[in-house]
């Protein structure tokens, strides 16, 4: 009984001091909390204002700190800057040239120790939880070089009255929508991201990170993920989109998943609408390496060691309209290295490196009412020194390239060339060879477009070396091949096919095209120096394709001067084919009229015979 009694006794005090303790907690958590919302508050404020040489103020509609969660819950955060203060700055040469404006409805701060926050002067945060945040990003062109005046303080430096050390081991930032305005060189432009994910790891603050390159941001590793992005019309012609965008400062890399770039019509619709080439392309992986964020952020300059492009397809469809503007105009703009050199953004890309990219040309033709096309398939290489920026092109002006590709799926070509970036003349030089193929495999690009069919022919080397500029090519071509026949074709649009022209084929095969070369087996193979002017009007891939036209000819037998004779038989058969047409027509004529006559004065007679009739009645 005594030991129940003293057993019961015990249990009921152990219950009583219990509960005290945690009514004495509650009521300090709550006075605590209470306490040190404001404190919070004016220290984040106090804290943001130093840190930013008061050109970034931050307000909050409430703080909730939950001492015994170790919690903190801010609401309708918004950040934004003194515009008063940025004005000072620029006139000072120290205003930055990117401005951030936030908007938040809720931030979750957890296992918060705000004793050391208090009492050390330390902030220590275990996850910070920012969802749906809404950021604008305004871009100005103060500091382009990066040679303003600046404020030579670390932030560390400039919050260490405040605080001696932040830390926060976590921090994201879950479907962010962001607005980034360009505000440089006297242009608008305005861009949006949403579905947005932003990942910090280790935040650290301190006397010993301020100086530490090796952190970004004062975190070891910053995430960035953008899901399903993609692009309002492009004049209403083209739209892009993109899977994935990944990015991490740790690596350096950048990494894009699923880009597709297409027309918003078929191709007939397309034409009709503009005198543009219709152009495709999908790009499986984008990779850049070593990409300098805290540059680009702070001037727009892009640089990486490398970019690689694999698995991916580049469809080109030739416009089979000329625009008569265009017509009149110098067509220089198509040169490679005028196309680099009209790049607005500055960059510096070490290398470009192609892997698995198929490339395909289409172009209708309004004589055969036909499309044709040619392929080059499983392309890789590298291009090397991609850059707009002028003190690196003072350093290197060259641009080059090195491809392989198989040339409608059975050729291998082998492709050096080289650009001159600076050169106003827009230089250039290029040279190759393709591997073994057979020529019937051309028929899909010879039968629509050039209207001859290649009834036979293997290629055994085809080799060229071009050096050229915006006015003229010149170097050596040489196409061996082995018994090429062929056959000239007509279009019948009538039954929309294509028919054979017989004496022209013979004339092809027998007088005009060579069947070897070399001709007979132990020869030297012809070769031919060429050189072509480039008319002003006239592309860039279309004069490099007329320049090898040129050596292909000579190649074959079908050099200038039989190019000339043949065209000056076709001339006469064509002026005597006119000519028996118009006999032809003068005899049929006369026909009609001896018919006309004849049946004139049987209907005169029969006339006559009536009329007699008619008299003797």
């Amino acid at each position: 009984m005594k030991l129940d009694f003293w057993k019961r006794l015990w249990q009921k005090t152990f219950f009583r001091v219990v509960l005290i303790i945690i009514a004495v907690v509650l009521v300090i958590a709550f006075i605590i909390n209470r306490y040190w919302s404001p404190v919070l508050a004016d220290k984040v404020k106090s804290t943001v204002l130093k840190s930013s040489d008061s050109l970034y103020r931050i307000n909050f509609s409430d703080v909730k700190l939950h001492i015994l969660e170790g919690r903190i819950v801010l609401y309708n955060i918004t950040l934004s800057p003194d515009t008063a203060v940025f004005k000072q700055k620029k006139k000072q040469g120290l205003a930055p040239n990117n401005l951030y404006e936030l908007h938040v409805k809720k931030l979750v701060l957890s296992h918060v120790h705000p004793f050391k926050l208090y009492f050390r002067h330390q902030l220590d945060i275990s996850q910070i939880v920012v969802s749906a945040p809404e950021l604008n990003i305004i871009h100005h062109s103060n500091d382009q070089r990066d040679t303003a005046i600046k404020d030579y303080r670390t932030v560390y430096q400039k919050i260490k009255k405040s605080l001696k050390i932040v830390h926060v081991a976590h921090i994201l930032l879950n479907d962010v929508k962001l607005k980034y305005i360009n505000r440089s060189k006297g242009i608008v432009s305005v861009s949006f991201l949403k579905d947005l994910n932003l990942e910090a790891k280790e935040l650290l603050i301190d006397s010993a990170t301020q100086f530490d390159k090796r952190r970004f941001m004062f975190c070891t590793e910053v995430l960035a993920e953008l899901n399903n992005y993609s692009s309002k019309p492009v004049n209403n012609l083209f739209h892009y989109k993109v899977k994935q965008v990944t990015f991490s400062t740790l690596t350096r890399q950048i990494n894009l998943y699923g880009f597709n770039f297409e027309s918003n019509y078929r191709p007939g619709t397309f034409f009709e609408k503009t005198y543009r080439n219709r152009v495709s392309a999908y790009l499986d992986t984008l990779q850049l390496n070593n990409f300098d964020f805290d540059l680009y952020s702070r001037t727009n300059h892009i640089t990486g060691s490398s970019l690689n492009l694999k698995n991916g397809s580049i469809n080109l469809f030739s416009n089979p309209r000329s625009d008569p503007k265009v017509m009149s105009q110098d067509r220089v703009n198509t040169f490679p290295n005028f196309l680099l050199s009209r790049i607005k953004a500055d960059f510096i890309l070490d290398t470009i490196h192609v892997h698995r990219i198929n490339v395909i040309y289409e172009e209708y033709n309004k004589q055969s009412k036909k499309t044709g096309h040619i392929t080059f398939n499983n392309t890789h290489g590298n291009f090397y020194n991609v850059t707009t920026d002028p003190l690196a092109l003072k350093k290197n002006n060259i641009c080059n390239v090195q491809l392989y590709s198989y040339f409608m799926g059975r050729g291998r070509v082998d492709l050096m060339a080289s650009f001159n970036l600076t050169d106003s003349a827009r230089s250039f030089s290029y040279k190759g060879t393709v591997g073994p193929m057979d020529l019937t495999r051309v028929n899909v690009a010879s039968m629509p477009l050039g209207l001859v069919k290649i009834n036979s022919g293997e290629v055994k080397r085809f080799t060229f070396d071009i050096h050229g500029n915006r006015k003229e090519s010149h170097g050596q071509v040489s196409l061996q091949y082995n018994n090429l026949k062929v056959t000239v074709l007509k279009a019948d649009t009538n039954e929309h096919r294509l028919k054979h022209k017989l004496i022209e084929s013979l004339y092809a095969n027998i007088i005009l095209l060579k069947s070897n070369n070399p001709d007979n087996s132990g020869e030297a193979p012809r070769s031919f120096n060429v050189s072509y002017q480039r008319q002003y009007n006239i592309p860039f891939f279309k004069a490099a394709w007329r320049t090898l036209l040129i050596g292909i000819k000579s190649s074959a037998g079908f050099d200038e001067k039989k190019q000339e004779k043949a065209a000056q038989k076709m001339a006469e058969r064509d002026k005597k084919k006119a000519e028996r047409e118009k006999r032809k027509a003068a005899r049929k004529q006369k026909r009609a009229e001896r018919k006309r006559k004849r049946e004139e004065k049987k209907r005169k007679k029969k006339l006559e015979k009536e009329l007699e009739k008619q008299s003797k009645h």
